[in-house]
């Protein structure tokens, strides 16, 4: 909540709220913060069309704010949310193009197995993993683990790094399996600090 009113149109940052990549910029105005404060989505002043603007209100992308901060010298406004579908109008998730973030990666990952999930594709290893089910996936995840304590044990940073991402692999198969997404994941860790 800011302590003094809006008096002009300030900038504010919109950055997804479990990765850290910024989306966009925007303005926002006294009556556009009020509405936000009300509704817990975004919503903007365009100064193009000199009016309010509800991110998402024709596209559906909207955005679900998570936390609002003024940086130091309380004239720009830092807005962390829950991207739902793309920032940009261009179809992009970042209106500053496809940067590649560490999260962006783990998260390109987990959706090539939904795709695998819905869309089966032949001689495709996960398909193979999530065929064959629970079992099976968790005994290759115990090998990986396992596999991982041997790199970490011979201190071998290149095949460690190569064992954790195999982990990380089969623990994203599994999840699927359960209905859990990476952004769950990342709650919980952000619910233990």
């Amino acid at each position: 909540m800011l302590t003094n009113p809006i008096t002009d149109l300030i900038p504010a940052i919109v950055q997804d709220y479990y990765t850290g990549r910024v989306l966009m910029l925007a303005y926002v105005n006294q009556e556009s913060y009020n509405i936000m404060q009300k509704t817990g989505q975004t919503c903007f002043y365009s100064r193009s069309r000199q009016k309010l603007w509800h991110k998402g209100a024709t596209s559906g992308n909207i955005q679900k704010i998570k936390h609002i901060a003024l940086d130091c010298d309380n004239d720009t406004l830092l807005i962390q949310v829950e991207q739902i579908g793309n920032a940009c109008h261009t179809g992009s998730q970042s209106c500053f193009g496809e940067e590649a973030a560490p999260f962006h990666a783990i998260q390109d990952e987990y959706a090539v197995i939904q795709d695998r999930h819905q869309y089966p594709k032949q001689g495709s290893y996960t398909n193979y993993l999530l065929d064959k089910g629970v079992d099976k996936i968790c005994k290759k995840i115990g090998e990986e683990a396992a596999e991982t304590i041997i790199a970490a044990k011979n201190a071998n940073k290149t095949e460690l790094t190569a064992e954790i991402a195999d982990l990380t692999y089969h623990l994203l198969v599994l999840m699927q399996t359960q209905g859990l997404t990476p952004k769950e994941i990342l709650q919980e860790v952000k619910n233990r600090k």
